[in-house]
C-alpha cells in the first residue's frame, strides 16, 4: 500500500498529472499530426467558401432587388425617361448579373462536390484511424506479453546463473576432495608397497625357519629310529601325538555341538542362511483374504517394498526419498522402527542381504545406497550410472548388483566402494534377481521385452535371451531357484522354468491392468500363490496350479506399485501411488 500524501507531494500532483497527458497525447497523436493539420485545413477552406457564398448570395439578392427598383423608377417617369435609357444597357447588365450568378452557382456546386470527397476521405480516413489503433493495441499487448516473458527469461537466467555457480564450487570441492583422495592413494599405495615387501621378508623367514624346523624334526626322527625309545626326543612325539589327539577330540565334539544346535534351531534362525546350508525350509502359505491394517507410510507415492528375512521388519521407498522401516505385529499392526535418509530422488528399489543387518535402496539420482539397519547409518554410496537406478540387488555379503535406465548392469564390491564389472544390455532395465546362492547368476528384465541371463565370473554377454509380448516390469525368483516370475506390459504375468528357459504358464484375469513401468510381482514363499498389484487398486492373488484367480483384494484407492510376502507366508504387504500400505491376512 502506498504512502498517505504529504502537502509537499500534493503540490506536484497537478503537474505530473498535466506532463502525462501532455505526453500521451504527444505519443497518440504524433503518428496523425500531417492528417489532423489536413483535415483542419480542409474545415478552414470549407468554412471560407460558406462565408464567401453567403456574401454572394447577399450581393446577387441586392443586385435583383436594385434591378426589380429601377424597373419600377423606369415605368413610373414615361416616355421621356424609358426613351433616355437604352434596353440594350439593361439587358447587359442582366447578363452581366447572369453571369456572375452562374459562375457562382458552379462555384457552390464545385465547393459542394470537394466537401463529399473531403467527407468520404475524412470517413476513409477514419476507418484508417481505427484499424491502427486496434493494431497499436495488439502491439502493445504483444509488446506486454514479451516483456513478461523477458522478465521471465531473465529470472531464469538468473536462477541457472546461480545453480551454475553452485555447480562450479561444488565441482571445485569434488576436485579438492579427488587430489586430496588421490595423493592419501598414493600414501597407501606406498605403504602398501612396504608392507608388501616387509610381508615378503617375512614370509621367506618363515619359510627358512619351517625349513630348518624339518631338517631337525627329520634329524631327530632318524635319531629315534636308529636310537630306540632311548632316544631323547621320544618323549617329544609322544607329546606332539597326545596334543593331535586332544585337539582332533576337540574339533570331534564341536561338530556334535553344532549339529545338535542345527536341529534345534527354528526355521526363522535358518531362513536366511538357507543357501550355506543346503536346505530349503519352505513354508505353506496363508492366502490372504482381508486387510487386518491399512497405514500412510510415506509423504508421496510408494515405489517398494520388502520384508526381511529376518524377524517382522518390513521396509519401503517412496517418491520422498526416503527408505522407512516399518515392524509388523503378529496381529497386523504397525510400528516404525527409523527412516533412512540420504537419497536426492525417489527410491525405486529395495533388498536386504542375507543376514539382514545391511538395506540396499536404488534411487533416481542414478545412485545406489546401503544403510545398516541396526544404527540406521549411511555406509555406501555407489555413483557410476547415467540414468535412474531402478533395481538393485545383493549378490552376496560384499557384491552389490545394479540396472539401470542407461542400459547397463553393473556388479560392486562393497570393500573397495567401486564398480568391478559393467555389463551392457542395450535396453534399459527395469528389475533383476540373482539366480543362485553364490550369486554367480543375474537375471534382468529390459524396456526391449527381453529376460537376459549373465554370468558375473565372465564378461561374456547375455546368452540365451527370452522374448516376452511385452516390456518387463519386475522379476521375481521362487525359493528353490527353479522358477522365474515376470510381470509383463501386455497385462500378464509369465512363470518360466529355468531348467528348461521355457514359458510354462501365463497368468491373466478380465480387468487385471499392469498399472506402471514398474509394477513388482511376487512369489509366495511356498511357489503356489503369486500376487501383483493392478492399476485400479486391487491386487491380484493366483493359485500357480490350477491357473485360476484365488482372490482379488479390494482396499487401495490408486495403482497399486509393489507387494511382497512375509518369508513365512503369514502376511501380504501392498503399497501404491497415495502413500498407503495395506497388510492383508487370512480369515
Amino acid at each position: 500500500m502506498a504512502a498517505p500524501m504529504t502537502p509537499v507531494d500534493g503540490q506536484f500532483w497537478r503537474s505530473t498529472l498535466v506532463l502525462r497527458l501532455q505526453n500521451r497525447n504527444r505519443a497518440e497523436s504524433h503518428a496523425f499530426k500531417d492528417l489532423i493539420s489536413f483535415h483542419n485545413r480542409l474545415f478552414e477552406s470549407s468554412n471560407a467558401l460558406r462565408a464567401e457564398n453567403l456574401q454572394l448570395s447577399i450581393q446577387n439578392e441586392k443586385l435583383k432587388s436594385e434591378q426589380n427598383i429601377s424597373v419600377e423608377k423606369a415605368s413610373g417617369d414615361g416616355g421621356a425617361n424609358s426613351s433616355s435609357k437604352s434596353p440594350s444597357h439593361r439587358n447587359e447588365k442582366v447578363q452581366i448579373l447572369e453571369q456572375k450568378i452562374f459562375s457562382l452557382q458552379e462555384e457552390l456546386t464545385e465547393m459542394h462536390r470537394r466537401k463529399g470527397e473531403n467527407a468520404q476521405q475524412l470517413v476513409d480516413l477514419n476507418q484508417k484511424l481505427q484499424e491502427k489503433e486496434r493494431l497499436l493495441q495488439s502491439k502493445e499487448a504483444s509488446l506486454g506479453e514479451y516483456i513478461s516473458d523477458n522478465s521471465s527469461l531473465k529470472a531464469e537466467v538468473q536462477m541457472y546463473k546461480s545453480s551454475l555457480k553452485e555447480l562450479e564450487s561444488l565441482n571445485q570441492i569434488i576436485r579438492d576432495e579427488y587430489n586430496a583422495n588421490q595423493l592419501a592413494l598414493t600414501a597407501l599405495e606406498e605403504k602398501l608397497r612396504k608392507t608388501q615387501d616387509e610381508n615378503r621378508q617375512l614370509v621367506e623367514r618363515l619359510v627358512l625357519y619351517k625349513s630348518r624346523d624339518a631338517d631337525r624334526m627329520n634329524e631327530d626322527n632318524e635319531n629315534f629310529l636308529s636310537g630306540g625309545s632311548h632316544n631323547p626326543t621320544s618323549s617329544l612325539l609322544q607329546t606332539i601325538d597326545g596334543l593331535f589327539r586332544k585337539k582332533q577330540a576337540k574339533v570331534q565334539r564341536e561338530l556334535e555341538d553344532a549339529a545338535k544346535e542345527s536341529r534345534a534351531v527354528s526355521p526363522e534362525s535358518t531362513f536366511g542362511e538357507r543357501s550355506d546350508l543346503g536346505v530349503n525350509p519352505f513354508f505353506a502359505s496363508n492366502v490372504p483374504s482381508k486387510a487386518i491394517s491399512k497405514f500412510e507410510a510415506h509423504d508421496q507415492e510408494i515405489n517398494a517394498v520388502k520384508w526381511s528375512t529376518l524377524e517382522r521388519l518390513v521396509a519401503t521407498g517412496g517418491a520422498d526419498r526416503k527408505v522407512k522401516l516399518w515392524d509388523i505385529s503378529k496381529g497386523g499392526q504397525h510400528e516404525s522402527r527409523g527412516v533412512l535418509v540420504g537419497s536426492n530422488a525417489a527410491v525405486m528399489s529395495i533388498d536386504f542381504d542375507s543376514t539382514g543387518t545391511l538395506i540396499l535402496g536404488a534411487s533416481n539420482d542414478f545412485a545406489t545406497r546401503v544403510w545398516t539397519v541396526a544404527d540406521h547409518r549411511l555406509r555406501h554410496t555407489l555413483t557410476g550410472h547415467s540414468g535412474k537406478v531402478m533395481a538393485a540387488k545383493f549378490l552376496e555379503q560384499s557384491k552389490v548388483v545394479t540396472g539401470s535406465h542407461d542400459r547397463t548392469l553393473k556388479i560392486w564390491d562393497l570393500r573397495s566402494r567401486a564398480c568391478i564389472e559393467t555389463k551392457f544390455a542395450g535396453s534399459s532395465c527395469n528389475d533383476l534377481v540373482t539366480g543362485d546362492g553364490s550369486g554367480t547368476t543375474i537375471i534382468s528384465g529390459h524396456f526391449d521385452k527381453r529376460i537376459r541371463f549373465w554370468d558375473s565370473r565372465t564378461d561374456a554377454s547375455s546368452v540365451n535371451d527370452i522374448v516376452l509380448q511385452g516390456k518387463i516390469t519386475s522379476l521375481d525368483l521362487s525359493r528353490d531357484g527353479k522358477y522365474l516370475l515376470s510381470c509383463v506390459r501386455d497385462d500378464s504375468l509369465k512363470m518360466l522354468d529355468l531348467r528348461m528357459n521355457t514359458i510354462v504358464c501365463s497368468f491373466t484375469a478380465d480387468g487385471f491392468k499392469v498399472g506402471c513401468d514398474f509394477t513388482r510381482a511376487a512369489f509366495s514363499p511356498d511357489a503356489h500363490f503369486i500376487a501383483v498389484g493392478a492399476a485400479d487398486g486391487a491386487v491380484y492373488v493366483w493359485n500357480v496350479d490350477s491357473n485360476k484367480v484365488e482372490h482379488i483384494l479390494k482396499e487401495h484407492q490408486n495403482a497399486v506399485t509393489a507387494v511382497s510376502w512375509h518369508p513365512y507366508g503369514s502376511f501380504l504387504l501392498s503399497v501404491d501411488r497415495a502413500k498407503t500400505a495395506v497388510v492383508w491376512g487370512d480369515a
